[in-house]
């Protein structure tokens, strides 16, 4: 017999099949910290072992992935936006030195599938297993009426710590003649998708994209990517090879004009030199297509830059070795004066 719930659009049954294909995932990312998780009303996790910090801070995030989720619900492949999530906050409590702890999920949708949840939640756990993070509680919920049929939303929070001594903060730490380095990204990361998805519109997913081997939908579906590997080689434990990070800034919704300034002082400005370091050919192409000029893309999207790090002019050429492929500088620091916090401008000499 159909309950009167199920009449009305929730399926019970279909969330506690959603929550054993997705419990061997989500205990394979604990360890001995998780004291309750998966089928708890809340988790526990020992913060015992912040005692080893002189003065602890916890830092937290909560972000989405946006409207990705068109582009792998269109495309049938819902594993690597959970990784999306997990990397998207993870780097944003990175730029001011935290270490994660443990990560809860938020997905929502019209009507449950399953399937799909156990997939998202599979790339969340794999995500949160390379990072060293647990993936401590989430919650599911089936709206019917608040999303259209078929649509669903990924939502994730993230708690980190980080020593008061060591917190990333920008501001006065950064001086001018600093330098900018620049992380590559591995494509549009989780912003701009409203924008991008109008300017592709009439571009089939199996299409190649110009100058590549990748298809538009692979290339539209590339996961975000996670920097802490990278921030974590410049504080070696070995003081006489550590780089002092004067500011980091992660490059998401705003693009470089949004979020560069969010981490410098206010008589300060950053110089960047385009041409320095190279766009993948997936924001040409929506450049293109949607007919947007240099400045909007520059606003909107990270164009081939994820993170930026800023570090004392005479630590470039060590940190860049630290940094590994894929780093390079893309500008400077300088007054303020009256131009804009971020400029666009040739490279000196």
């Amino acid at each position: 017999m159909i309950s009167k719930y199920s009449a009305a659009g929730v399926d019970i049954q279909a969330g506690e099949l959603a929550v054993d294909l997705m419990r061997a995932d989500v205990q394979a990312t604990y360890g001995p910290e998780v004291l309750a998780g998966i089928g708890a009303f809340g988790g526990l996790f020992d913060i015992s072992r912040l005692k080893s910090l002189v003065a602890p801070v916890l830092v937290a995030s909560t972000d989405g992935v946006g409207t990705k989720t068109k582009i792998a619900q269109a495309l049938g492949r819902y594993d690597t936006i959970g990784q999306d999530i997990v990397h998207h906050c993870v780097n944003d409590i990175l730029v001011q030195g935290a270490t994660p702890l443990f990560f809860l999920d938020y997905i929502a949708s019209s009507q449950l599938d399953p399937q799909r949840v156990a997939a998202i939640v599979s790339g969340i756990a794999t995500a949160c297993r390379a990072v060293g993070c647990a993936l401590l509680g989430g919650e599911t919920a089936e709206m019917p009426g608040v999303y259209a049929p078929g649509e669903f939303d990924l939502v994730g929070t993230i708690v980190g710590v980080v020593d008061r001594a060591d917190l990333i903060l920008g501001g006065a730490t950064i001086q001018c003649g600093d330098a900018v380095l620049g992380l590559a990204s591995a494509g549009l990361h989780t912003n701009g998708y409203s924008l991008a998805r109008q300017a592709l519109a009439d571009i089939p997913w199996d299409r190649k994209v110009p100058g590549t081997v990748v298809t538009l939908g692979a290339a539209l579906l590339a996961p975000h990517r996670c920097y802490l590997a990278e921030i974590r080689a410049l504080a070696r434990q070995v003081p006489s090879e550590q780089v002092p990070i004067h500011g980091l800034a992660h490059i998401t919704g705003g693009g470089f004009i949004g979020n560069i300034p969010r981490v410098l002082p206010p008589h300060l400005a950053v110089e960047l030199w385009p041409g320095s370091w190279i766009v993948p050919p997936i924001f040409h192409l929506i450049q293109a297509q949607g007919q947007i000029s240099p400045a909007e893309m520059h606003q909107v999207f990270n164009m081939g830059i994820g993170m930026v790090v800023i570090v004392a002019a005479d630590q470039v050429q060590p940190a860049l070795r630290l940094l590994g492929p894929g780093a390079c500088q893309i500008g400077q620091v300088v007054p303020l004066g009256n131009d804009p916090a971020v400029r666009f401008t040739s490279q000196p000499g």
